[in-house]
């Protein structure tokens, strides 16, 4: 090779040697970085753990507490995309349609993946002697599993065990609301704002369960934005 082009090489060779640490450097300083303001400028959220909940119930007699299910028990986006893409996969129609509402209710959370967290409020109440309920915005159907697939993944001896309410959304049903007021709840837990709402309308503890980040259920909602009490690692 003449020496020409071989300086020529050399000395872009040495350009690229040199150039490396500039380039680590402009990794190491990307302003992507966090400081300790910035770490420390938080929510000022609410958060309790399930052991504080139960803290906050010692020496309290046994009581009515109700769930939200879907996204609260049971992640049960799995069914809710099945009937999206089987009824109505260009919008939201599918939530209307009866035949979705009779597959949903009756089989298709077997393909629901119980929450640990739910598990949990379950026996930290089954271990009080407290009178549970489910309370769910699905819309009712002439039959239903959920009630069993409920009692099988909480861990729900079949005594103690109260068939799913399904407040739904049609007229003439009662609303969550007046199914908290029915059964006298003194604590309401769910994911969604309408959960909280519905609680704090009628003076019961509602406390929130964070959705999956993966839930087909969208927007997510701001979890303590309307001051209530929110579970920590609650989204699984």
């Amino acid at each position: 090779m003449p020496a020409f082009p071989r300086l020529a090489l050399l000395a872009s060779l040495l350009a690229a040697t040199l150039s490396l640490p500039a380039m680590a450097d402009q990794a190491v300083t990307s302003p992507t970085g966090v400081t300790t303001v910035t770490l420390a400028r938080q929510a000022p959220i609410h958060w309790v753990s399930v052991a504080q909940i139960a803290t906050s119930l010692d020496g309290l007699p046994p009581m009515a507490v109700g769930f939200d299910i879907d996204d609260t028990l049971l992640f049960s986006s799995p069914g809710f995309y099945r009937g999206k893409q089987e009824f109505s996969p260009n919008d939201e129609s599918y939530l209307k349609n009866p035949a979705f509402w009779e597959k949903m209710n009756n089989g298709w959370d077997a393909f629901s993946v119980p929450k640990e967290v739910g598990k949990a409020l379950i026996a930290l109440h089954l271990k009080r002697g407290d009178h549970i309920y489910f309370v769910t915005g699905r819309s009712a159907t002439r039959t239903e599993t959920v009630s069993r697939t409920l009692q099988q993944t909480m861990g729900i001896p079949a005594d103690r065990l109260n068939p799913v309410i399904f407040a739904g959304d049609q007229p003439g049903q009662n609303t969550k609301v007046q199914w908290l007021k029915d059964k006298q709840m003194k604590i309401f837990y769910g994911d969604a704002d309408g959960d909280i709402k519905a609680a704090q309308a009628v003076g019961v503890r509602g406390i929130r369960l964070l959705r999956a980040a993966n839930s087909t259920y969208r927007p997510l909602p701001m979890a303590g934005a309307l001051g209530e009490e929110v579970i920590v690692d609650s989204q699984f």
